[in-house]
């Protein structure tokens, strides 16, 4: 199994993009990773280099870089030449944590649409109180959708959790304003109608407010109202934490509560922690591709690589494109 990563993209790149495949290829002895980027940075932190080689270059896409623009003129860029790897059957699945507009615009026209599929969505997995995690797509690989685009979401979603996350069945919600049948605005109408038809566990709407107490193993929605979430959520994690942080070194009675329960904390920012599901996967590509975030340290890109081995050998994206294929819904808004 064969694996492009982006070694320059992410906030932590190439040190902790290399260290983490490192971890993956001594975890795994059934991958081979190939980095792509600057060799001489690359290999001042390669301390092993058992199936994994490395693709020189010195041309990068950068946070600024207005993203079609980009991938389009920048053609030797280590982002482009690690979606090159895949559309050109070098590499089955490739992961980057660099720029995401530029990835999707990648995605799109580099490595190419998954046949039936309309839109792409980006899906991260998120954490939830019990530990187990939900799905959530889109989260802003497009900000409008119709009905058709969200079933296609959730079809992608319940294939993706039932594979890769081993989740007989999932659970699929449509987030919306309200539990009731029949609330909402006319895309969730008209979707929770089509949904109800389609081949997943639909369960009917879920709010924002219940998702981290697993409302759902998959939630769909449009990508404006899912960065919005997405976003929310995370900031709101971190602002919490934030304040923790600053309630227990308010004084020396709360330092010394803070010493006798660190572990506790250390253990439910862990929990928290998105990361330890992988990247987001941009589902409805002809390839495995995965979005880690920008701050990914080793941890992170080994989760992703993990997770890509996963979408590759079960088959993920063929099981996506024989399934729209059996599917006869209505594409009208």
């Amino acid at each position: 199994m064969r694996i492009a990563i982006d070694a320059m993209g992410g906030d932590h790149a190439p040190k902790e993009v290399v260290r983490g495949a490192m971890d993956a290829i001594s975890q795994f002895n059934d991958i081979k990773i190939t980095l792509i980027g600057d060799e001489k940075q690359i290999k001042s932190y390669l301390t092993n280099d058992n199936n994994i080689t490395i693709i020189h270059t010195d041309e990068r896409i950068t946070a600024e870089d207005e993203p079609v623009r980009a991938v389009r003129r920048k053609k030797n860029a280590s982002l482009v030449i690690m979606a090159r790897e895949v559309k050109e059957n070098r590499a089955d699945a490739c992961i980057s944590a660099g720029n995401t507009g530029a990835l999707m615009s990648a995605g799109l026209f580099v490595v190419g649409r998954t046949p039936g599929i309309d839109r792409p969505a980006l899906s991260p997995t998120l954490p939830t109180i019990d530990g187990t995690g939900f799905l959530l797509l889109d989260v802003g690989a497009n900000v409008d959708a119709n009905a058709h685009h969200l079933v296609q979401y959730a079809v992608m979603g319940s294939i993706y959790t039932e594979k890769v996350r081993s989740i007989p069945n999932p659970t699929v919600g449509l987030l919306n304003v309200g539990t009731e049948d029949g609330k909402g605005n006319q895309l969730t109408k008209k979707a929770f109608i089509q949904l109800n038809n389609a081949p997943i566990n639909f369960i009917g709407n879920v709010e924002a407010r219940d998702l981290l107490n697993g409302a759902a193993d998959v939630v769909v929605t449009d990508g404006f109202s899912g960065n919005i979430t997405l976003k929310t959520i995370e900031g709101t994690a971190m602002n919490v934490f934030s304040l923790l942080k600053k309630t227990f070194m308010h004084s020396v009675k709360t330092k010394i509560a803070a010493s006798l329960v660190k572990n506790d904390l250390i253990g439910l920012k862990n929990q928290l922690d998105y990361s330890e599901y992988g990247g987001a996967g941009l589902f409805g590509l002809s390839a495995p591709v995965i979005k880690a975030h920008g701050s990914s340290k080793r941890r992170a890109i080994q989760n992703a690589i993990k997770q890509a081995r996963h979408m590759v050998e079960f088959k993920v994206t063929e099981t996506i494109e024989s399934t729209i294929a059996t599917m006869d819904v209505d594409k009208e808004e």
